[in-house]
């Protein structure tokens, strides 16, 4: 049984089709479309010249949330409503009933996504306010919704999730409550609420300060196997709370299936970050509309989370300190690479050392907090792919979708 499931017919249109409903379809997806025709769906090594490649090619419109996607050829667009049907606050429920099922290559329309705390965070709302309702959530903030189960997802595939398209409302927050962040003793509980503008390109932070909107979800995971619900502080080998502000419209983020269906949860709905996410919280915000389409890759040899931009490949790791969390993104990154390429893993090493990027992705301190589970701090690797020549460019995009 799912839920909230509607067909929109208009995946079915032709590349052509397409081409004559205006420049605002002229985003990641619908050029993805044309290239992935013209080259045929085996030729996954251009994951690097095809959706990545497509997706350099967006405006700076599409970077803000892009415009109305459609599935590539071949796939259906679902409709996915959230509700308290299909929300779970702060954790995965290994026993929900899907919220949609469905076949690899479609895309979900996800109409809308809820802000923190079950939707219950509202513009305005004071500090005093918030803290209740807060506290009513002691397994995290996030709003998750799902699961999607994908027809056909083992435990060892890997399931792709291409993010299409990510619009905010109109308004965000940023918030440091007593004990979280960096510095979490030397400012008072912190709270500032921003306007959004209409084309849900900028926020405004403080007069004079306009941050520039860059959405993206901080939390998207596979279900892991056993009968415990996982918090959606955690992060893990199958995704989770990866935090990372560059995975926006045009990324492909790779999560290993560890359950049946794969069961596909997602939520953290942000505008922007800074790297390092320093006192706790992004510009939290929700969504109008999200599209994300999932490919299905059978018995992948990844055994934990990635990501690739139009420039980059990204690794991860997490740990409760900083230093533990950048050993394991660089040694999962080294053997990956390793497997990849057939470079050797010491001269991998070296590579990481003079062009890999290892940035913070959140800091995560938590004293004193109301949460039963205290988020691990994160580390991402950026590895240009520009470093590669195209034969070890189709080599790496290969075996990641193995």
């Amino acid at each position: 049984m799912t839920r909230n499931t509607e067909i929109d017919r208009s995946a079915g249109m032709a590349a052509s089709d397409l081409e004559t409903t205006g420049a605002e379809t002229r985003d990641a997806t619908t050029i993805c479309r044309r290239t992935m025709l013209r080259l045929g769906f085996g030729a996954l090594a251009a994951g690097a010249a095809g959706f990545a490649g497509a997706a350099r090619a967006q405006s700076a419109h599409a970077a803000a949330g892009g415009a109305s996607p459609h599935a590539l050829r071949g796939g259906k667009v679902v409709r996915l409503v959230p509700s308290w049907d299909t929300v779970q606050v702060g954790r995965m429920e290994p026993n929900a009933v899907p919220a949609v099922t469905i076949k690899p290559g479609d895309t979900v329309w996800y109409d809308g996504t809820w802000t923190n705390w079950g939707n219950e965070a509202k513009y305005g709302m004071g500090f005093k306010e918030r803290e209740p309702i807060r506290k009513k959530y002691p397994n995290g903030a996030f709003s998750l919704i799902g699961p999607v189960v994908i027809e056909g997802a083992e435990p060892g595939d890997l399931v792709e999730c291409r993010m299409l398209k990510m619009r905010t409302i109109d308004w965000g927050w940023n918030s440091a409550p007593p004990g979280v962040g960096a510095l979490p003793h030397d400012f008072k509980p912190y709270l500032r609420y921003l306007k959004i503008n209409s084309e849900r390109t900028h926020a405004a932070f403080v007069p004079g300060v306009d941050i520039p909107l860059k959405p993206f979800q901080a939390y998207l995971g596979t279900q892991p196997p056993g009968d415990r619900p996982i918090s959606a502080n955690f992060a893990g080998s199958y995704g989770g709370n990866l935090d990372c502000a560059v995975l926006g419209a045009g990324t492909s983020i790779f999560l290993p299936v560890q359950m049946t269906g794969a069961r596909v949860w997602t939520g953290g709905s942000m505008g922007a970050s800074g790297e390092g996410n320093v006192d706790q919280t992004s510009i939290e915000t929700a969504f109008e509309e999200m599209r994300i389409q999932f490919l299905l890759h059978k018995q992948s040899a990844l055994d934990g989370p990635m990501a690739e931009t139009p420039e980059h490949w990204i690794g991860f790791g997490f740990a409760d300190s900083l230093d533990s969390a950048l050993v394991a993104c660089l040694r999962q990154m080294i053997g990956w690479l390793s497997a990849a390429t057939g470079i050797a893993p010491e001269d991998c090493y070296g590579i990481y050392s003079v062009a890999g990027s290892f940035r913070v992705s959140q800091y995560a301190n938590q004293t004193g907090t109301v949460y039963a589970t205290k988020p691990p701090k994160g580390i991402h690797c950026m590895l240009p792919k520009r470093i590669f020549s195209a034969e070890l460019q189709q080599r790496i995009s290969d075996y990641t979708r193995a």
